[in-house]
């Protein structure tokens, strides 16, 4: 058996995403080509080819990982557990002079400790090797040339190969952050959200590390999310195909002549300066207009437009001058942004309260372990205050 049928002869695929932002992956897999598309939570599972997994990899701005399914047994102890994984021919796959890593991911009342299955596999394809050839492959759990998602939920075990490496949301712009930066994944999914339309201005008032301007400008500049990134894990691939992926990075990407503006400010000149530095890593210091500026002394282009924020949640703040902080939004947005939509992504339910508006729109996000709202407010004259 050859690695490629593993790949080519198997058509299923696995996208890992963040939750709340399925659709948008789902949407995002069917423009590329996936098929027979079924989301579920924080993922999407999809058919497709060997190019398609390529592009999955390169061109989702909302994918975490792409995962390729390859083995599926049921266990319900350790003993089933390791003879599951040892009975599957790993030599496709690896050799003695090659490395390897598993995760594990667990929902399952048989087994209670993700490094200890992982742990279990690794024993069983280190004795296949040992008893067929008498050398084993190494585990390099930092740059290993497989690596192995083993997913148990309930008894059944699958494992999936990561064809991503190094999660997707690292685009490899982003050499520094300012505080609680927002992943990138996460701010693409949130303008994507927006239905901006790439033509209108698009502003952020509060940019930190400038992720939320600069994921737009790539947006609007057809720029593919994997362009900066130095590799993927399926170049390791005993099947990689070079030829094939280099199609897909030099394609055919046209740049619009014109943008709109796409601009972030931030109160820290330290933040700005670091936004700046990410959108020259990025190749787009002229599409994105970056400057220190409070809320107050913004002077948007009229509208129609698009604003999105994340302004801070409460932890580094306290509750009075976060109340104040999100009240001076909620003034600003009234007076300045009017014909603009605005979308406030925040975990602080309280403190959107002093916004002031009344939401149109509520969307579940998380951003990392916090349980967030994204809230779109319709800003138009005579904007209704809501404060309870």
């Amino acid at each position: 058996m050859e690695f490629y049928n593993l790949t080519e002869n198997s058509p299923q695929i696995t996208a890992k995403t963040l939750r709340g932002l399925e659709e948008i992956l789902a949407s995002e897999i069917r423009s590329i080509g996936g098929r027979n598309i079924k989301t579920g939570t924080r993922v999407v599972h999809f058919e497709g080819d060997r190019e398609l997994l390529y592009k999955a990899n390169f061109l989702s701005r909302t994918a975490l990982r792409i995962l390729k399914p390859f083995h599926e047994f049921k266990a319900r102890d350790e003993n089933e557990l390791y003879r599951g994984a040892y009975d599957f021919d790993w030599a496709p796959l690896l050799s003695g002079d090659r490395t390897f890593a598993i995760d594990g991911v667990l929902n399952s009342p048989y087994f209670n400790h993700s490094g200890y299955i992982a742990l279990k596999v690794k024993d069983a394809i280190a004795d296949q090797f040992r008893a067929k050839t008498g050398k084993r492959p190494s585990v390099d759990t930092e740059n290993p040339d497989i690596r192995i998602n083993l997913h148990i939920s309930g008894d059944k075990c699958t494992m999936l190969l990561d064809s991503s490496g190094e999660s997707l949301h690292r685009r490899g712009y982003r050499e520094e952050t300012h505080k609680a930066p927002l992943s990138e994944v996460l701010a693409a999914g949130i303008i994507m959200l927006s239905g901006w339309d790439r033509r209108s201005p698009l502003v952020d008032p509060m940019c930190g590390s400038g992720t939320i301007p600069i994921e737009a400008a790539m947006i609007a500049s057809n720029v593919p999310p994997g362009f900066y990134r130095k590799n993927f894990a399926f170049q390791k691939w005993p099947d990689y195909d070079d030829l094939l992926f280099r199609k897909i990075y030099e394609g055919d990407y046209p740049q619009p002549k014109d943008l709109p503006l796409i601009a972030g400010s931030d109160t820290s000149s330290h933040a700005v300066g670091i936004a700046r530095k990410n959108a020259r890593n990025a190749f787009l210091t002229r599409k994105v207009a970056l400057r220190i500026s409070s809320m107050e002394n913004l002077e948007p282009p009229e509208g129609p437009g698009v604003l999105i924020t994340n302004p801070p949640y409460g932890e580094r703040i306290r509750p009075d001058n976060l109340r104040a902080l999100y009240s001076v939004l909620g003034d600003v947005l009234k007076k300045k942004f009017t014909g603009y939509s605005a979308w406030i992504l925040s975990s602080n339910r309280e403190a959107l309260k002093f916004v002031g508006l009344r939401p149109e729109k509520k969307i579940v996000l998380f951003n990392g372990p916090l349980e967030c709202r994204l809230v779109k407010y319709s800003l138009y004259e005579g904007s209704k205050k809501t404060v309870k």
